[in-house]
């Protein structure tokens, strides 16, 4: 049997929001990993939190892809 499936809505709790935020971001850095190992695929993702944190995922050579091609160069944007 399958799971059941979930209206896709803003949860109003902040803490269920913020578990959910990083179980799923989590989830996301994985299958991006996975990816790009199978496939050798050259990556980049960029997640912003609510808060404004930045999470970043990058393989491969190819940094210019990603403006500045350092970490943190998207905060002041």
């Amino acid at each position: 049997m399958g799971r059941g499936k979930i209206v896709i809505e803003r949860i109003d709790n902040p803490t269920n929001r913020q578990v959910t935020f990083s179980k799923r971001r989590g989830g996301l850095m994985k299958k991006a990993r996975e990816l790009a190992i199978l496939c050798d695929a050259d990556l980049a993702l960029i997640v912003f939190s609510s808060t404004g944190r930045l999470y970043d995922f990058r393989n491969g050579g190819n940094t210019r892809a990603v403006p500045g091609g350092e970490r943190g160069a998207l905060r002041g944007a």
